[in-house]
């Protein structure tokens, strides 16, 4: 596989793009989105995370980030997204979900032309990982992940968007601790 658009050196920040298979909208539902706030404070806890910025999407994920403590990104995201893949499945199977079978399905289908044996497949292949040069790229970057409801009409204001480090940003409450760059 290409290292184009993969994280793998151990000292630089990444802007990095997650998306779902046929970018199909999981994070609308509220369970899914604290699967992933909750795994990001696993990976932040336990493999070196150190988030700048982050927001959840209904079908992608962007993240402002770093491998800390001799931990390399592209380890993380691997692991980031395998566990966040079965909790996801696990979640639409076990709880209240309109969508059900259509997702599993979608899912299950996903896997048809894979070499490997999967029942389910959630994530893209890779992920999309720009490496952060800049202190106009780090604002660029900023303001676009912060934006990013804002120009899908989910909210007026980046920072009324509760599953964004644009509350972070704003000294308001929030889900998940990110270190909060000084942008001026």
């Amino acid at each position: 596989m290409s290292t184009k658009y993969k994280a793998t050196t151990t000292d630089q920040a990444y802007f990095i793009t997650i998306t779902t298979v046929g970018w199909v909208d999981v994070f609308t539902r509220l369970n899914q989105k604290y699967n992933i706030i909750n795994a990001l404070q696993y990976c932040q806890e336990k493999k070196g995370l150190e988030i700048y910025a982050y927001c959840i999407m209904h079908s992608h994920i962007h993240l402002m980030c770093k491998a800390t403590n001799g931990f390399i990104l592209s380890d993380v995201m691997r692991d980031f997204k395998k566990y966040t893949s079965k909790k996801i499945i696990q979640t639409i199977i076990e709880e209240p979900e309109s969508r059900r079978e259509w997702l599993l399905s979608f899912f299950a289908k996903a896997c048809e032309l894979l070499k490997r044996d999967q029942s389910y497949k959630v994530w893209q292949d890779g992920y999309h990982a720009e490496i952060i040069e800049t202190n106009w790229f780090i604002k660029q970057k900023v303001n676009y992940i912060h934006n990013n409801p804002v120009k899908d009409k989910i909210v007026t204001l980046p920072e009324d968007y509760y599953f964004s480090s644009a509350r972070n940003y704003a000294s308001l409450e929030n889900e998940l601790d990110v270190v909060v760059l000084d942008l001026f």
